[in-house]
């Protein structure tokens, strides 16, 4: 697909345009998980979720359930496209200037730290388990740019790229966090092989063009292997997508990742990302107690997650501004970074992956019921608050620039 030449701003804008189209299909489909979740057809919903598929290609086999293929297959495909815009913005966009580039990180870092000393206030102040400070340090990618992308219209598109970064380095900040605190083991002999294969990827994309079907099958062997050894394919599929040239390549000049993006976008927005949110957000609240809502694990965590992460991120933020190390994103407003950072409260299905390893048991166990009451409470929280700052601070914005015009 032949694509025009456009300024960074300009295809930055263009990009977004799928992404606002989708937000509300990603709500509905998050909505409708929760109803079918609490309805008769729930037995249905999570025996699917919990079946077993098996991918045979030769002498690649892998077994995983339907929840598993979503989230390590699927997902995999929405890590690449990220992984591809933030490469795209670092070497041509908003983050090409290294000081908009610390903020975000800075940012992360916070929106890290914050929320576990939160968290372990309040459950030392309540008599809380101390292990579950880790649940409230984990962004949700996907969700927390769904909302953004709902009420972000006429929002400066820097935004969206600095809260883009921060939940990517927050990410691969909890995925450190989970090899480190709970992983059995990796398998390192398929690591190395899908090291070596990124390697041989770079080297031969600087010396001549490779065609699509290349790509393709590339990508396809380092999932693999990364599944096979145990490591998150959310990590390699940005490690991926950082050996993917932008420079011009081919008889039509065109720029992989460019093509890739442009290509990959749609799909990932308007399909994975919707096939995601049902299968991620069907959680049933049946048998829950008003004594487990108000438990010490519940508050701790929707604590960590709505106090924690906008104090962090916001903090950290204002902190690399004001020590010249970083700078606010273009055209935004301090207001508007404050929604944004709130945003990052959206924990949702990534901090139910670290509950589900902080207390390990059945999916209906006590613990179980409170990290999914304190996730979804603090989630909720965060995005409902997060998009009316931002939207206040958006139609502030606007007046400012009214009143300018009519000077």
């Amino acid at each position: 697909m032949t694509i025009t030449s456009k300024s960074p701003r300009r295809w930055t804008l263009d990009f977004l345009k799928t992404e606002a189209a989708s937000g509300a299909i990603l709500g509905l489909a998050a909505l409708a998980a929760l109803v079918v979740a609490n309805s008769p057809w729930a037995d249905t919903y999570f025996h699917v979720l919990k079946g077993e598929q098996t991918l045979q290609l030769g002498p690649i086999h892998l077994e995983m359930s339907v929840s598993e293929w979503i989230k390590e297959g699927l997902m995999a495909l929405f890590f690449l496209v990220v992984g591809l815009e933030i490469k795209y913005e670092i070497l041509r966009g908003e983050l090409s200037d290294p000081r908009k580039l610390v903020t975000p990180v800075m940012a992360a870092l916070g929106g890290m730290i914050a929320p576990g000393i939160v968290y372990l206030i309040v459950a030392g102040w309540l008599s809380g388990p101390h292990q579950g400070w880790p649940i409230p340090l984990a962004t949700d990618i996907a969700f927390a740019l769904a909302v953004f992308a709902m009420v972000g219209k006429g929002l400066p598109s820097s935004l969206r790229v600095f809260l883009l970064t921060l939940a990517i380095v927050d990410d691969l900040g909890a995925i450190a966090l989970i090899a480190i605190l709970f992983s059995d083991g990796v398998s390192w002999m398929p690591i190395a092989l899908a090291v070596a294969l990124l390697v041989v990827g770079a080297a031969w994309s600087k010396q001549r063009a490779i065609p699509a079907p290349f790509w393709i099958l590339g990508f396809g062997l380092v999932w693999w292997l990364s599944v096979v050894g145990g490591l998150s394919t959310s990590l390699i599929a940005v490690a991926f997508a950082v050996i993917v040239p932008i420079s011009p390549r081919g008889p039509e000049c065109q720029s992989p990742l460019r093509e890739a993006m442009h290509d990959l976008h749609p799909y990932v927005a308007y399909c994975v990302l919707p096939i995601f949110a049902f299968a991620k957000a069907g959680v049933s609240f049946a048998g829950v107690t008003t004594e487990q809502m108000l438990a010490p694990l519940v508050i701790g965590i929707a604590a960590g997650l709505f106090i924690g992460k906008q104090l962090g991120v916001f903090g950290f933020a204002w902190l690399a501004t004001r020590m010249g190390w970083g700078a606010r994103p273009s055209d935004a407003t301090w207001s508007q970074l404050y929604g944004v950072a709130l945003l990052c409260g959206v924990g949702f299905t990534m901090s139910l992956f670290i509950g589900a390893l902080a207390f390990p048991g059945a999916i209906d166990s006590p613990e179980q019921i409170e990290v999914k009451l304190g996730v979804l409470g603090g989630s909720l929280l965060s995005a409902v608050v997060g998009a009316v700052v931002l939207a206040i601070a958006r139609r502030g914005a606007l007046d400012d620039v009214d009143a300018e015009d009519q000077k």
